[in-house]
């Protein structure tokens, strides 16, 4: 069985290492708001190159602290894209936001900027000041195409938010994700590129008084304990999970150029030409959350893959707008026919950095004798 992501395989390699920090923290007795968590977040700031890094509960924490911190509220309107995690529209929604969709681009499978622009164009008029933001998603570790999308939110003086909960370390245009926009969103889920061992996240802010604002904002609005400036939720990054992550971040880059390695031998090794491969774009540094290929008859190409042990999952079989818990959008089948499209054929691949190159030969072989 090849499988599609193996985090034992992890836990084995690092061992040593995670076993001392948790021992450290388990020794402190302190869990909540402490010194590992202080530590990461320099840490993760300084791999970011300065920005201020705050660490929450989960990647849909950071996305919906971000909108409160921006003055999202009741009856607001925040666009994002149809081909996301949900996760992304259920942050929206908690801060009590309409969720507005903008359909993809068809390579990148990110926010296609030409459509945001004639979209924000044709609604702003009408919406005004409740139209508040902009959540672009760094869709499989690739950057949206940030300029562009920057253009229109400075243009029409809506706030920036960028989803990059897959997207650790990528870049655009020589700067890493999550330092373009006001905010941006880290997920921390056990299969992301730099994933703790639980639930966690982590929101990054362009300028200290945000920052400081969101610190208030994760913990229920208070700076001094039982005195609550502002109203405030409970979501934070608790110290074994930071503790965690401080051992994992010295490997992110290094864990990053093999899932390159891993991208660049799919790219050689598939040649069956039904499949059409993931394409990365001359704008940015792709660190390959997922390996997405497409197929017409993708389907197939799954029960195929798993009959000769090879696991595969899809990244996301529903677009949001045809989900049943988002049917109240009221947007029609066919409205975002690149998003449609590639959802009936998108499969991802096993990607991890202990993938072993036999492993991944193993793999192509089964897609190459596919002949759906």
């Amino acid at each position: 069985m090849i499988p599609f992501g193996d985090i034992k395989r992890e836990v084995t390699e690092l061992e040593s290492e995670l076993n001392d920090a948790i021992e450290e923290v388990l020794s402190s007795g302190w869990f909540v708001l402490g010194r590992k968590l202080e530590e990461f977040e320099a840490a993760f700031s300084a791999y970011l190159g300065g920005v201020h890094a705050v660490g929450v509960g989960s990647g849909t924490e950071a996305i919906h602290l971000a909108l409160m911190a921006s003055g999202v509220e009741n009856g607001d309107y925040v666009i994002t894209v149809p081909n996301t995690a949900v996760p992304t529209i259920s942050a929206i929604s908690v801060a009590g936001a309409q969720p507005l969709l903008v359909d993809i681009d068809e390579r990148s499978f990110t926010m296609d900027p030409s459509m945001l622009r004639e979209f924000v164009s044709k609604e702003k008029p009408k919406l005004g000041d409740k139209l508040k933001a902009i959540v672009p998603v760094h869709l499989y570790g690739q950057s949206a195409d940030m300029d562009l999308i920057l253009e229109v939110a400075k243009e029409f003086d809506l706030t920036v938010i960028e989803d990059a909960c897959q997207a650790h370390g990528a870049e655009y245009k020589g700067k890493k994700v999550g330092t373009l926009g006001r905010f941006a969103a880290f997920s921390f889920y056990p299969s992301k590129n730099l994933g703790c061992y639980g639930d966690g996240g982590m929101v990054v802010a362009q300028n200290p008084e945000d920052a400081e604002n969101l610190k208030m904002l994760r913990n229920y609005g208070q700076k001094r304990r039982y005195y609550h400036d502002i109203k405030g939720v409970n979501s934070r990054l608790d110290e074994m999970q930071a503790a965690i992550l401080l051992v994992k971040l010295k490997y992110l880059d290094d864990w990053n150029r093999r899932r390159s390695e891993i991208s660049q031998l799919y790219d050689r090794m598939i040649t069956n030409p039904a499949v059409t491969k993931p394409v990365v774009m001359d704008y940015g540094v792709h660190v390959h959350h997922l390996y997405a290929i497409r197929h017409p008859d993708r389907d197939a190409l799954i029960e195929h893959l798993a009959k000769n042990g090879v696991g595969s999952l899809i990244h996301y079989p529903v677009p949001i707008h045809m989900q049943a818990a988002y049917k109240d959008l009221g947007v029609p089948q066919g409205t975002y026919p690149v998003a449609e499209a590639a959802a009936s054929e998108i499969l991802s691949l096993p990607m991890f950095p202990q993938l072993t190159n036999e492993e991944i030969e193993i793999v192509c072989t089964h897609i190459n004798s596919f002949q759906g």
